[in-house]
């Protein structure tokens, strides 16, 4: 079984920042691809932010100069970083795993969500 725990999320003013971290867990060996998607009320599911093992990175446009992804592969963790935070951010952010390889699983995988709360 993997898990992915997520952690981070809150209320914060606009132009504020947070940094969500997400740890997969799990008899894991690789994992291609780490990243972040996010769901508003009433709105699909969106990608946010992805970054692959090779450590290329891929942002939504209406993120690109604020938000930051990064990872420690030796620990398979991701993390966001999200300065100047915009009241059309808050959503629940959801932590994602692609390509996972581990002894006894293999596949993609989604966290449980963490809420983000842009709002004075």
């Amino acid at each position: 079984q993997v898990q992915l725990v997520e952690s981070g999320g809150g209320l914060v003013q606009p132009g504020g920042s947070l940094r969500l971290s997400c740890a997969a867990s799990g008899s894991i060996f690789t994992i291609y691809s780490m990243g972040w998607y996010r769901q508003a009320p009433g709105k699909q599911r969106e990608l946010v932010a992805t970054m692959p093992s090779g450590g290329s990175t891929n942002y939504a446009d209406s993120v690109k100069g604020r938000f930051t992804i990064s990872r420690d592969n030796a620990k398979n963790t991701v993390y966001l970083q999200m300065n100047s935070l915009k009241p059309e951010d808050t959503a629940v952010y959801y932590c994602y795993a692609g390509g996972v390889l581990g002894s006894t699983v293999s596949g993609d995988y989604w966290g449980q969500g963490t809420q983000v709360t842009v709002a004075s």
